[in-house]
């Protein structure tokens, strides 16, 4: 079957609302749908018990535990289960800092790749073949987003810039496995994969410098892939993002529609505001607030300068919009560790 961007690997059903989301079940290899279901309803599973460690981003919180760069990965903990999102830009950080906050990867089976950029998906191969020394399962699965894998090149430049493609073949005879997600998938109850994301308001959070090559032709690459981790709980949705290439208007609205019509409790990651002008913040900051946004931990391309603009637009006190660090936390019931450096 076709998908949008050309074949897909999982199979997608239509309905008069458009894409139905697919829900996969325990081991996530296997897809149950819930026809029937309105726009928006998502599962009747809420997860009770959520922790989002930051493993990558700009800062390191505390000394001597952990090391800063220009990327982003975070472990997300859900349940009783683990799934790493994104793994960060040089090979050696994640893998790194992981083991300086005492974390041990070898038993997470599942990865989430936001996009194609390199500074997300540049940890990948170095993790999966340190921790599958451990455990063959680990890191085995990389769930991604329809239209990851087209190439991208820099006009009249023959070069491939697609991040994940150099490292696609050596991933996969690791025995690691791609699952392209053609729409919204539970992943495990209450925890939603959400992408690509529909471009409603005009949020050009990209470089706006490559090409994308379709099936149908050349075109913008406006990263279409872009997907979010979106985990519904009694308190609202959390939704982690890589970098909000879609938009964090767009890509909250759709998990609001997809997922279910509840207040944002927390928007966590890289948000791609640093370029961002005071006007667009402020519309930002207003539709952020309007959907009850209560804990704000921006990281990454976010911007220092942004996320204090969307603490003062919002409302949000220092404890609950914290520029995020290597090490920082949100968990479900306790809010934020900004750790030393956002104390």
């Amino acid at each position: 079957m076709a998908g949008l961007f050309g074949p897909i690997t999982l199979a997608v059903l239509s309905w008069a609302g458009g894409m139905l989301p697919l829900r996969v079940g325990e081991g996530l290899d296997r897809a149950s749908t819930r026809a029937g279901r309105p726009e928006g309803s998502g599962s009747t599973a809420l997860a009770r018990e959520v922790k989002v460690t930051v493993l990558s981003t700009m800062l390191a919180g505390n000394p001597g535990r952990g090391t800063g760069e220009w990327g982003y990965a975070a472990l997300v903990e859900v349940d009783g289960r683990r799934i790493l999102f994104d793994t960060g830009a040089r090979p050696e950080t994640v893998l790194h800092n992981a083991r300086e906050l005492g974390i041990d990867l070898a038993g997470v089976t599942d990865v989430i790749l936001s996009h194609n950029h390199a500074d997300h998906t540049g940890g990948l191969l170095t993790l999966r073949r340190a921790v599958m020394k451990t455990n063959p399962a680990a890191l085995s699965r990389a769930h991604v987003a329809a239209g990851i894998f087209l190439s991208r090149r820099q006009s009249g430049n023959p070069a491939e810039s697609n991040g994940i493609l150099p490292d696609k073949a050596a991933y996969e005879a690791t025995g690691g496995t791609f699952i392209e997600h053609p729409g919204p998938v539970e992943l495990q109850p209450g925890v939603w994969l959400v992408g690509p994301v529909p471009r409603t308001h005009a949020e050009r959070n990209w470089s706006g410098s490559l090409v994308l090559e379709t099936p149908s032709g050349k075109t913008e690459d406006t990263v279409p892939e872009d997907a979010s981790l979106v985990i519904d709980t009694a308190e609202g949705l959390v939704v982690v993002s890589g970098c909000g290439h879609a938009g964090i208007i767009n890509t909250i609205d759709h998990a609001r529609r997809v997922v279910r019509n509840a207040p944002i409790h927390a928007a966590i990651g890289g948000f791609h505001l640093f370029a961002a002008t005071d006007d667009q913040l402020a519309w930002t900051a207003a539709r952020l607030k309007n959907a009850g946004l209560g804990y704000f931990l921006g990281g990454h391309c976010t911007g220092i300068e942004a996320v204090y603009r969307i603490r003062q637009l919002t409302g949000l006190d220092r404890k609950r919009a914290v520029v995020s660090a290597v090490g920082s936390t949100f968990s479900l019931g306790r809010g934020i560790d900004g750790l030393a450096l956002a104390s």
